[in-house]
């Protein structure tokens, strides 16, 4: 389906949507007249205070929900009303005279019948880029760099890790490259010693020439703040002194690939208010992220242990529950810490909103907000929680799981093997050797060996597999619904495709193999399944390694 017809379709959506917000008008609104008709006739206080706490609800709810369906100034009016509401629940005594003035107002509110039937259009701002789907392919790299025994050492040292490099030495050649076709990342160094333009101001003239600016990368001696700030005003994603450590830059250049094609964000919106929900899922979905909506507070905690959301989208105000108490219980799960929790609310008292900030929150936006500005508030924090979770839980050589979590996604993909029928494989795998190749090479090219396997991994095994760093040069995999015989040849093309990898020293290239060794019996607990794979690992060892071997059954 192409951008255009998403967009229609979401504005079709929409528009039924605030449909049903008008309809919904035409009963609430007489509802909020008969309750005040209520108040007006009732003389006992505690009765007042019942209806006053129950108009309070009704206009909060409204003043959230109307702006964001096209009727501000309804929205507007019923935010006023609530406020002097609120100062009436907490007055010590109740006014006649200044009390008999609200109810009038609130009559005024309820006979705008006429705003119901007007035309409800879905709002412009729906206007929001759809992102596409995933690049799978090598990753073309460009690197302007006129030292050439500098670039060409860059260049090797990607091509290891996968990606389809380029060195060039003039900005001439690389001009000529990108006529003929655009690279998914750029490398420039600052000091062209060639040319009278440093390469930050030939960078600028490219940039603005590209009809699609790819990730850019500086290279520089120059580790100064002007020269930092420059590129910064560049857009540039990474900034390397001389001389470049390339594990970090390619680093960099998978950790920006991964946030370009990574899987969608995972939002969960809980708001008793079910057509301003169904609003806020459809416009964060036309945005690529992947949202759950539950309108009833009591089925927050088995869906988050279910759907394992990266932002909450939290109401503060529900029935029979508030959002700061659920979100409370939220943070009593040390797993969900690193959740962030954002509170849609009418709200507007300073002091509350800090209160509720205080208790469990992240974050507070008031009600109505505009659609972009939701998509830009929910992007943020998703993008930020995703970076912050993966520094936590993944290793900073490889960009794999740590040993603690990889061995956790064992158990977790046991269990659902075991629920579903279907069947688990587990992979231990190393590299044969790799203390010869420390010694005679040294531990930063022993690092580019460990980092090259950790990418073909990447590059090879799928989206749903989860891989890990086991310890030292030991990798540790899990492939949901692969069989032992499915994995083995998998693994086994691994193996043949990283044994014709050259890596290169100053001694002179040369090549590494890798013994692996698969388990697939979910019958086993989850710490018997990954030694039955080391086992495995080690029977590929003794029979002269560079093997795949599969455990017995």
């Amino acid at each position: 389906m192409d951008r255009q017809k998403q967009l229609a379709d979401l504005q079709v959506q929409l528009q039924l949507l605030g449909e049903q917000f008008a309809k919904r008008l035409k009963e609430e609104l007489p509802q909020l007249a008969d309750r005040a008709r209520q108040l007006e006739r009732s003389s006992d206080p505690a009765e007042q205070l019942e209806h006053l706490q129950e108009l309070r609800n009704q206009l909060h709810k409204l003043a959230g929900s109307a702006g964001t369906f096209g009727f501000k100034e309804l929205g507007d009016q019923a935010r006023s009303l609530e406020q002097q509401s609120q100062q009436w629940l907490s007055s010590l005594e109740l006014q006649r005279k200044g009390l008999e003035t609200f109810i009038d107002d609130i009559q005024m509110l309820a006979g705008t019948s006429d705003l119901c039937a007007a035309v409800v259009t879905a709002p412009s701002s729906v206007e929001m880029s759809l992102n596409s789907s995933p690049n799978e392919d090598c990753h073309l790299i460009y690197i302007l760099e006129d030292e050439e025994s500098v670039g060409e050492s860059i260049r090797r040292t990607l091509s290891t890790f996968g990606y389809q490099a380029s060195h060039f030495a003039s900005t001439a050649e690389l001009d000529e490259a990108i006529a003929r076709l655009s690279p998914d990342a750029l490398i420039v160094d600052v000091n062209l010693g060639n040319t009278q333009q440093s390469g930050l101001e030939y960078a600028s003239s490219l940039l603005a020439r590209l009809p699609k600016v790819p990730p850019f990368l500086v290279l520089t001696t120059q580790n100064d703040f002007d020269t930092q700030l420059q590129a910064a005003r560049l857009g540039a994603v990474g900034f390397f002194s001389k001389p470049v450590d390339v594990a970090k830059l390619e680093s960099r250049l998978e950790r920006c690939f991964a946030q370009q094609g990574g899987t969608p964000y995972r939002v969960l919106i809980i708001d008793d208010d079910y057509e301003l929900a169904s609003h806020y899922r459809l416009v964060l979905s036309s945005a690529n992220m992947l949202v759950e909506v539950i309108n009833e507070p009591n089925r927050i905690l088995e869906t988050i242990a279910r759907f394992n959301p990266e932002v909450l989208l939290l109401d503060v105000n529900m029935p029979d529950c508030s959002g700061p108490e659920l979100a409370q219980m939220i943070r009593f799960n040390d797993d969900w810490i690193r959740i962030p929790i954002i509170y849609l609310s009418a709200e507007t008292d300073i002091g509350l909103q800090m209160n509720a900030l205080l208790k469990a929150g992240d974050d507070f936006v008031t009600k109505p907000i505009a659609d972009k500005s939701l998509v830009a508030t929910v992007f943020a924090r998703a993008q930020r929680a995703r970076l912050l979770s993966n520094a936590l839980s993944r290793d900073s050589l490889t960009g794999l799981l740590k040993h603690a979590d990889i061995k956790e996604q064992v158990a977790v993909e046991k269990e659902r093997a075991l629920r579903t029928g279907k069947p688990v494989s587990v992979v231990m795998l190393d590299i044969d050797h790799f203390k010869k190749v420390n010694d005679l090479h040294g531990h930063a090219v022993g690092d580019n060996v460990i980092r090259a396997l950790a990418n073909l991994l990447r590059q090879r095994l799928r989206r749903v597999d989860a891989i890990g760093r086991y310890g030292g040069e030991e990798f540790l995999a899990v492939l949901p619904e692969c069989s032992g015989t499915q994995a083995v040849q998998i693994l086994d093309e691994i193996r043949q495709q990283f044994s014709r990898i050259s890596f290169s020293s100053g001694i002179g290239d040369f090549n590494v193999s890798l013994s692996a060794g698969v388990a697939s019996c979910v019958e086993l607990e989850a710490d018997a399944l990954i030694y039955a794979a080391d086992k495995a690992l080690y029977a590929a060892k003794n029979a002269g390694r560079n093997k795949v071997c599969l455990a017995e059954a």
